[in-house]
């Protein structure tokens, strides 16, 4: 049984008989009243954000939720195909399931797909990946450092704000959790 101290970003939860998981939370102490826990949270099965307070002392029951690391493959029609690294098992995950975390798959990734009773209910992408950029506006002369940033396009479909020295088959390190540029790695 978890409680409210050990509430934490991606802590998952059981709550009205579904698996959550724990988005954001703070801390609060009023000047007056008991502390409470604010938080939103997340529902595996249907992707719905819901905002919670819990009292000090609360008690939950977690989550059963068994993580496999896969290997993505290719996009179907409306779903995405990957494969059990070990079994070589196959498993297609909808698209809302997916959801924003699609914008930053390229094909042949290793990502960590979450169960719940043998169903697929979410993926987690590794914190960072390069990626190519596929279009940018072109740089000019002079711009260096200064802060400024304009879009550009990474080979997944992505957008992306990218500083304005890096040009078109420039590799950049992402953080997934983000969508931000980190660093150029490589150059075309």
């Amino acid at each position: 049984m978890f409680d409210t101290s050990d509430i934490r970003k991606g802590l998952k939860i059981m709550m009205d008989g579904a698996p959550y998981t724990v988005v954001e939370f703070q801390f609060v102490k009023p000047g007056k009243g008991a502390a409470f826990t604010r938080t939103k949270v997340k529902n595996l099965l249907t992707g719905a954000v819901l905002e919670r307070n819990f009292r000090s002392g609360e008690k939950f029951e977690p989550a059963n939720v068994e993580t496999k690391t896969m290997q993505y493959l290719y996009k179907d029609a409306d779903s995405f195909v990957f494969m059990d690294t070990t079994s070589y098992d196959q498993v297609q995950i909808p698209e809302t399931t997916i959801g924003e975390s699609a914008l930053f798959m390229p094909e042949n990734i290793n990502v960590e797909v979450l169960f719940f009773h043998d169903r697929a209910v979410g993926v987690t992408l590794p914190n960072f990946i390069e990626q190519k950029i596929m279009e940018t506006e072109p740089g000019f002369r002079g711009d260096t450092a200064t802060g400024s940033t304009k879009p550009a396009r990474i080979s997944t479909g992505a957008s992306i704000n990218v500083p304005l020295f890096i040009g078109v088959g420039d590799v950049v390190k992402i953080d997934t959790r983000t969508g931000e540029y980190l660093e150029r790695v490589g150059r075309a």
